[in-house]
């Protein structure tokens, strides 16, 4: 039994119209009821005030076996649910399901582009935003049942890049790595700044290293193979850590050419043009989005000559079905302009193309600034929170093995970096505080893992596998049929989370279940004398927990049951 299915139902048959279970709503305070049906809509159709349609529609509510009473407040019909059925309904679906309460079977191909770095430098905490929406986004959908593919753009190639190569050429000396291999290539990018301040020529060196490097001058390459090599070997560590699994990166440099002849057939079949200046140039003015230059009068690619290209190659390598780019907020005009052009040369999955823009991420000291070597790189944060959290775990546990507390540091440490970043909505800019992150207390990933391994505590207390059937008549508590409610919606979250690219729906949501668990906790005693209503309550903890550790999950974070 769906609840909101059911109320839809009896409205419908009412009314004698169809009423879609999404428009019945949850009220921000349960005083006002369980669940509610706004009557705005009717108001035309009926010829008559939202407030007296509801108070029609509530006198013709009759109490049945899942709904306990109706009432109008306002224009709204509220509906207040049995809590017997409540429970039983909710703790059998969850108890069953487990680790697939709320999990779907969808079947589509879902492609998810991050983070796409630059290999001349180590990725910073712009990278972690990107990384940890990506690896969120993969989970969520795999979650409901799509088949999802993680793939990545590796901007291995152009000036930035002969940038890191010229300082290295110039004061390597031909040394090896005696770091962390990205960190070692990034500190040549960092010198390159430095030192071209006090040489200008090296502006034109770099563009001289470029031609070469397109030309395939031995030296040039072989220069440029060493440093992407120390860079990707680097990314891989990062990306094992924060739980990256790539199913295929991508590289410029093997495409970088290919959309040229993408431009040259688009302007052969009259859907692109050239300007004054001999540029292939779509135009969408009447789109608002201007004139966007595909191919240069040269012959040279820019980015959106290399993103045509791309597109077409991940199709005719996986046939996705949805394409999701995980990139900054700055390219929001140029994937708006690509998607268009998309659509003009008819890829199938032109209309299933999705930008999901970021913000930037500041510190408590300001923005990053890469050239000066002024960031916070990905590897230092995650090692900087790990040691943060064994700080915290040696106060709490003075007697914690090493081989433990370093496990539960590394858990609690990445946890409290990826919630802190995911509960923003990802359009939004946000600073990252990482005292305020790492919290036990207060909107934290720490808070959330502590509240499921509070419930495992609670489980292993009472010493026996929760039992599916009990007494439900036992749970009357209002805190109880609050959980319930809660638990009763993290299907509908997951589902919301997806369709509009929002992880940031799972952290309120799990928050908000925390919350309410630790509150019941307090005032309610789980192991007890009467056995029966402790197997009643011990089963709702279970659910909690179970529900704690997909949520969790959907978010790329680890559930402990020990902290």
């Amino acid at each position: 039994m769906d609840f909101k299915t059911e109320i839809a139902k009896s409205l419908s048959k009412i009314l004698g119209k169809t009423i879609g279970e999404e428009t019945i709503e949850v009220p921000p305070n349960t005083d006002l009821g369980d669940y509610a049906f706004p009557c705005f809509s009717l108001a035309k159709e009926l010829k008559k005030s939202p407030i007296a349609i509801a108070q029609e529609l509530a006198g013709k509510i009759k109490p049945d076996s899942y709904i306990s009473s109706a009432k109008a407040t306002g224009p709204y019909v509220n509906f207040f649910v049995k809590k017997e059925s409540l429970s039983e309904k909710v703790l059998k679906d969850v108890f069953e399901k487990k680790k697939r309460y709320g999990a779907n079977d969808k079947k589509s191909c879902v492609m998810i582009e991050s983070p796409g770095p630059n290999t001349n430098k180590p990725l910073h905490l712009g990278h972690v935003r990107n990384i940890v929406l990506g690896n969120s986004l993969v989970e969520i959908f795999k979650f409901l049942g799509h088949k999802t593919l993680r793939v990545d753009i590796i901007n291995d190639r152009g000036v930035h890049i002969c940038k890191s190569m010229l300082a290295y050429k110039l004061y390597g000396h031909g040394k090896q790595p005696d770091k962390k291999s990205d960190h070692y290539v990034g500190d040549f990018y960092v010198k390159y700044a430095i030192e071209s301040e006090k040489h200008p020529e090296f502006e034109q060196e770099i563009q001289q290293m470029l031609v070469k490097w397109e030309e395939g001058d031995k030296e040039t390459r072989e220069l440029w193979k060493k440093m992407s090599d120390w860079a990707l070997s680097g990314f891989k560590v990062t990306y094992d850590r924060y739980g990256v699994k790539m199913d295929k990166p991508y590289y410029e440099s093997d495409h970088y050419l290919k959309g040229k002849d993408i431009a040259l057939e688009g302007l052969k079949k009259g859907l692109f043009e050239k300007d004054e200046k001999g540029n292939v140039c779509i135009d969408f003015t009447d789109k608002g989005l201007g004139k966007k230059i595909l191919l240069r009068a040269d012959g040279t690619s820019i980015y959106i000559t290399q993103d045509m290209a791309l597109a077409e190659i991940r199709d005719r390598d996986y046939h996705m079905d949805k394409m999701i780019y995980v990139v900054g907020n700055e390219q929001i005009h140029h994937f708006k302009v690509l998607f268009e052009i998309f659509k003009l040369l008819k890829f199938k999955f032109a209309d299933d193309c999705f930008h999901l823009a970021y913000g930037m991420v500041n510190l408590p000291e300001g923005k990053m600034k890469s050239r000066e070597g002024k960031v916070v790189d990905a590897d230092d944060l995650a090692d900087e929170m790990h040691k943060t959290a064994a700080e915290e775990l040696r106060k709490r546990y003075p007697d914690l093995g090493e081989k433990e507390l370093e496990k539960r540091a590394e858990q609690i440490g990445m946890g409290a970096i990826k919630f802190f970043i995911l509960k923003f909505d990802p359009m939004g800019d946000f600073t990252f505080n990482p005292k305020e992150s790492i919290s036990f207390e207060g909107e934290t990933g720490p808070y959330v893992q502590y509240t499921h391994a509070r419930c495992a505590s609670i489980l292993r207390k009472h010493g026996k596998s929760p039992k599916e059937h009990i007494d439900y008549s036992k749970l009357v508590a209002d805190e109880e049929k609050n959980l319930m409610l809660l638990l009763n919606q993290f299907p509908e979250i997951v589902e919301k989370a997806a369709e509009n690219y929002k992880p940031s729906l799972v952290t309120r949501y799990l928050l908000d279940l925390c919350q309410a668990f630790n509150e019941y906790y307090h005032r309610h005693q789980i192991v007890q004398d009467d056995k029966t209503l402790e197997e009643a309550r011990v089963l709702l903890v279970a659910c909690v927990k179970q529900v704690l550790e997909n949520g969790l999950g959907v978010l790329g974070i680890e559930a402990p049951d020990v902290m």
